[in-house]
């Protein structure tokens, strides 16, 4: 069963939690102060879950309510989770809300299902715009939560933590993927990279680590510097990118901005010959919402795929069976965003059902000690609360099935998953 409730720059927990976190308690009212214990009285598990189903991230929620619903299913199917400490098995219920694409608004609603809800748990998954604020809260109010599809960097600039963890890739996975790629052409290359990178904690953390790297790989970088969310007029940038003669586009937009910029682009005739562009088009609705035949050929992350070859730890359930369901309950493409909610489910059951128990601390040291197969593969936190997932090159193509389809084209250091097809090299009009 769920409950549905509808509704920068890098921030560390210090200053969170002495800014945004002390005021998203106080916003929410006086009134969550817990007056009794819930959890000891309550029949069943209750899961947080706060998502960006809204705004301009909403890409990353899309598949949140989906997943709880399905995992949930699933779960309560076989009876619940089995706890030690009471001797049987309770089902799980969730609490989904949006965040509307906001951090302060986050970090209202993760305190809100912490003292007035009383979750045992919470996942959250959707940049860093999401998976900060959150990791602040339930550090302050020492609850154990999930965190995904956000890299680790931007991330751990609110560390140490104790309660948060993280499974997602890395920038410096990125930067591979994504260097390795243009390395396959680099012959018909000036090497001349314009970066895209907005004034994000993704954007300064991106921008700061591609110069590093793609300098000592041969590269240079053209910075037209950070910009802010819902930029409509991109021509000073690529003026600039036509006078260092670009050939390459790098960037960690979000999608409105991606797709602005993109027609901007065409419009002002400046393609490059490769564009690998992270955040902004990993979703088929971000792909389509550029129009008519722009996106063929860009290059993106793939985070997750129905063509993964691993299997859910809670039923066997395979990756192209999962994104299945999802189509036939929704009539839409399967999105990437799909498997990590859905492993935030399998991590969360795994850990209860070691710790035996809902106490946060004991619930807390078992995902300390997660050693999981899941439909993202192997997981296993570090001592930083954090487990480096698979990262691959992906491109978007005219499909057969769907307008849009991600083909993998770059399997670097996970040759486990197969590539799907070979590059498109160069972009149209280059």
């Amino acid at each position: 069963m769920n409950e549905e409730v509808t509704g920068k720059k890098g921030i560390t927990r210090r200053k969170f939690i002495k800014t945004i976190g002390a005021a998203g308690a106080a916003a929410v009212g006086s009134s969550l102060i817990p007056t009794r214990s819930w959890a000891k009285t309550r029949d069943y598990i209750l899961i947080g879950h706060p998502a960006p189903m809204t705004g301009p991230i909403a890409v990353f929620g899309e598949t949140a309510a989906f997943a709880d619903e399905f995992a949930t299913a699933e779960i309560n199917n076989q009876g619940g989770v089995y706890i030690k400490d009471l001797d049987k098995k309770l089902p799980i219920k969730v609490i989904s809300m949006d965040t509307e694409s906001n951090p302060t608004k986050t970090a209202e609603i993760a305190t809100k299902l912490i003292l007035k809800d009383k979750v045992d748990i919470i996942l959250s998954a959707g940049t860093p715009d999401t998976i900060n604020p959150v990791s602040a809260v339930c550090e302050r109010y020492e609850v154990p939560c999930l965190n995904s599809f956000g890299p680790v960097e931007p991330w751990l600039t609110g560390g140490p933590y104790q309660w948060a963890f993280l499974y997602f890739g890395s920038v410096d996975q990125c930067i591979e993927s994504h260097i390795d790629m243009w390395d396959k052409h680099a012959g018909a290359l000036n090497k001349v990279v314009g970066g895209i990178w907005p004034n994000d904690p993704d954007g300064s953390v991106f921008a700061e680590l591609y110069k590093k790297a793609a300098e000592k790989r041969g590269y240079k970088i053209v910075d037209a510097g950070r910009f802010p969310y819902g930029l409509q007029d991109f021509s000073a940038m690529i003026n600039l990118w036509k006078k260092e003669k670009v050939d390459i586009l790098e960037g960690v937009p979000i999608p409105p901005d991606l797709a602005a910029l993109w027609r901007q682009c065409h419009q002002m005739g400046f393609v490059p010959k490769m564009a690998t562009i992270s955040k902004a088009i990993l979703f088929p609705a971000a792909v389509d919402a550029i129009g008519g035949d722009l996106p063929n050929g860009l290059l993106t992350d793939i985070l997750w795929s129905s063509k993964f070859p691993f299997k859910s730890s809670l039923t066997g359930i395979s990756c192209s069976d999962l994104a299945e369901a999802w189509t036939k309950k929704t009539g839409r493409q399967w999105t990437q965003p799909l498997g990590l909610d859905y492993a935030g489910f399998e991590l969360a059951v795994d850990a209860m059902k070691r710790a035996g128990s809902l106490k946060k601390k004991l619930v807390r040291d078992a995902l300390k000690q997660t050693n999981l197969k899941t439909v993202l593969g192997p997981i296993k936190f570090d001592e930083k609360n954090y487990c480096k997932t698979p990262f691959l090159g992906g491109q978007w193509v005219k499909g057969k099935r769907w307008p849009w389809e991600l083909e993998t084209v770059y399997n670097g250091t996970y040759p486990s998953i197969p590539c799907t097809a070979e590059m498109i090299f160069p972009l149209k009009g280059s």
